[in-house]
């Protein structure tokens, strides 16, 4: 099964490489388009490789998607402590009642043992 997931790593991993060799080609990325940059004061622009500019929205678009689903996972996180705690109480309950039952059955058998 490792072997598996390591020739799907490297088919993965050799598509990543043929598209950068693919795009190398040089954009320009400004901040602002051409008609708000006259209202603000700068207007910065960046020369970067187009593979650069793709793999960076994946990323971008990965780590937004993990924190969107994080903060919307945060009840079902909250509800599944909570049952966690509960659960943990009840298990503590239940040990004490047995250990109480144990030492109520010690003190009858006791008596029994007096009596006879």
């Amino acid at each position: 099964m490792k072997y598996i997931r390591y020739a799907c790593t490297a088919i993965f991993a050799l598509a990543l490489v043929l598209i950068a060799l693919a795009n190398r080609g040089t954009v320009t990325l400004r901040v602002l388009p051409d008609e708000l940059a006259g209202f603000a004061a700068l207007n910065p622009t960046y020369d970067l490789p187009l593979f650069v500019v793709i793999f960076g929205g994946i990323l971008v678009g990965l780590i937004l998607g993990f924190v969107w689903e994080w903060i919307r996972e945060a009840g079902e996180r909250a509800a599944a402590a909570r049952q966690a705690r509960e659960l943990a109480s009840l298990r503590a309950e239940v040990a004490r009642l047995r250990k109480a039952e144990s030492r109520e059955r010690d003190e009858v058998l006791a008596l029994l043992d007096e009596a006879s």
